[in-house]
């Protein structure tokens, strides 16, 4: 039988929450070990935290939990909260004062104001993990079938081949979805004024359907219809798993969804061929894919090569993801 969370939601304050987030972002924050002795009832409470669970299953709960509320802050309190509790991979660093001048160095300010804004910060996300819930909400842009409420892509660049698996769960918005209309753009110089093929890229059925359909539905994508097992209901949730497998010929990797996208998460392994300059595209438009030099916000690999990023509502038609010299 599963443990109870301790302590409960009645009379959690604000403040119960900031107390013990000044405690949780000291040391490696939630990567410390073990976590159990960090984490107080008012964090359990509001990350549904059990008593028997063990500490990785207490680090995804607060991750889970935290990253939503600090992704929702103005970019300079993101930054650095992400930093105060190790989201972020770039700043796991095992000290808080590291962390925190991390920040420092990225938002290019002194340490002592990242620090006021981890405060801020820190205030702002206690108010809205106590905050009461409010009705339930669709994804931001309206649907006319289904929608993706996650699309989790791993792209392995230092392969013969490039290779991508691909991990999502749809939500159906209306009865009777027995079919997903799916697509993926392949990079193509535009200086070389080749075409995608068909044949240029090899796809895999993992789990969650049947693929009955590929065609060409424009000089870099590639159209495909996946049969699902049983058709869904509305409100249905049905996971898929893809591999995919093609020559990449340009220095990009996006994401242009057909239909809205709650959360697309990217981690790229570029292994030692590490390029010059990687930037982050979001919401960019489709010939804005193609911009010499590439501009947009710098990211770094980390030691082993790879960058990680993480868009949430993605609007149809726009491209996320990134690109590379």
């Amino acid at each position: 039988m599963r443990g109870r969370a301790r302590g409960g939601t009645m009379g959690l304050s604000a403040a119960d929450v900031v107390g013990e987030l000044k405690v949780l972002r000291k040391g490696r924050a939630i990567f410390t070990t073990p976590l159990a002795d960090r984490v107080g009832p008012a964090l359990r409470s509001t990350c549904g935290i059990l008593e028997d669970d063990d500490t990785v299953s207490m680090r995804r709960k607060l991750t889970d939990r935290l990253r939503p509320l600090v992704e929702s802050l103005p970019d300079d309190l993101k930054i650095a909260l992400l930093a105060a509790f190790a989201l972020d991979e770039r700043a796991r660093k095992p000290f808080y004062q590291e962390r925190v001048h991390w920040a420092a160095i990225t938002l290019d300010r002194d340490d002592r104001t990242v620090r006021r804004r981890i405060d801020e910060g820190i205030q702002q996300v206690a108010a809205l993990a106590v905050a009461p819930a409010g009705p339930e909400q669709g994804p931001r842009y309206p649907s006319r079938s289904w929608h993706t409420e996650e699309l989790r892509v791993t792209l392995a660049l230092d392969q013969p081949v490039a290779e991508a698996f691909e991990f999502r769960r749809v939500i159906a918005d209306i009865d009777e979805i027995d079919r997903l209309d799916l697509a993926l753009s392949l990079p193509v110089g535009a200086e070389s004024g080749e075409s995608v093929r068909e044949s240029d890229l090899d796809v895999d059925v993992f789990h969650g359907g049947v693929l009955t359909r590929r065609v060409m539905e424009s000089s870099d994508r590639i159209g495909l219809s996946l049969r699902l097992p049983e058709p869904l209901r509305r409100g249905d949730r049905h996971e898929i798993g893809l591999r995919f497998r093609a020559n990449i010929r340009e220095q990009r990797y996006v994401c242009v969804p057909r239909h809205p996208c709650d959360l697309f998460d990217l981690h790229v392994r570029f292994g030692e061929k590490v390029p010059d300059r990687i930037v982050r595209l979001e919401k960019a438009l489709r010939d804005d894919r193609r911009d010499r030099p590439p501009h947009g916000a710098v990211l770094r690999t980390d030691d082993a090569g790879e960058v990680h990023v993480r868009f949430r509502h993605l609007a149809p038609g726009f491209a996320y993801g990134i690109r590379w010299r």
